[in-house]
């Protein structure tokens, strides 16, 4: 993969530091999701770290699929992290670091971003309007999702979240009724997220006749479902 191949698109791309990981196991299908979005933008996007490829492709299809590609940085290791200036040499692993290329080839964004914390997507969506003409009609119908719904128990969750699996499970075991949001393509749903959660986008979330419960957890759940 070459960016002079991609030359007439924008490119994020995207420095991760390695798979298996709970905060890239987020992080990194969450860009899957919104791929018709950035299809439509004709923006492509690159996962890089410095897992081998078979480590990989194991990772993706764990994940459900990932049609993006996954870039393997491995030999000579890490040597693209460091012509960005993200490799961090003790660890052997890059930091979590977004940049954004335009059309032209031009690095316009950089994010080096807390290696615990997963970037906001409603954050890269912004920089991108920068840098593409009419890209915020394109990217209205994010913003115009519900955020809650007239079932006395929602869950706010994303499609691979490992808790959010066990939590609809637990619910249909317990016979429980309750909707979804998914918070994925919904921002103005994962803002709010992001607001119970003091900032951090944890999930899945539930709303239970205005009670919040943030994670899974069980004890809290069964108390307030009697």
């Amino acid at each position: 993969v070459t960016l002079s191949h991609l030359r007439g698109k924008t490119v994020v791309l995207v420095f991760f530091p390695l798979a298996w990981t709970p905060i890239w196991t987020g992080q990194i299908p969450s860009y899957e999701a919104l791929r018709e979005t950035f299809a439509g933008l004709d923006v492509q996007v690159l996962g890089i770290s410095v897992d081998h490829i078979p480590c990989l492709e194991a990772w993706a299809e764990s994940l459900g699929g990932i049609n993006y590609p996954l870039l393997s940085d491995f030999w000579p290791h890490g040597k693209i992290a460091k012509k960005y200036g993200v490799l961090i040499e003790r660890f052997g692993k890059s930091e979590r670091a977004i940049f954004i290329l335009d059309k032209e080839g031009v690095v316009r964004y950089i994010d080096i971003h807390d290696i615990d914390e997963q970037p906001d997507n409603e954050v890269l969506l912004a920089e991108l309007k920068k840098i593409i003409p009419h890209a915020e009609d394109k990217l209205k119908h994010l913003y115009e999702g519900e955020t809650t719904s007239n079932e006395d128990v929602v869950m706010y969750c994303t499609p691979w979240c490992p808790d959010c699996r066990k939590a609809r499970q637990w619910l249909k075991d317990h016979n429980v009724e309750f909707s979804e949001i998914d918070i994925s393509t919904n921002l103005r749903a994962a803002r709010q997220v992001r607001s119970w959660g003091d900032g951090y986008q944890i999930t899945p979330v539930f709303d239970i006749k205005g009670e919040i419960v943030v994670d899974f957890d069980k004890p809290r759940l069964e108390k307030l479902l009697g």
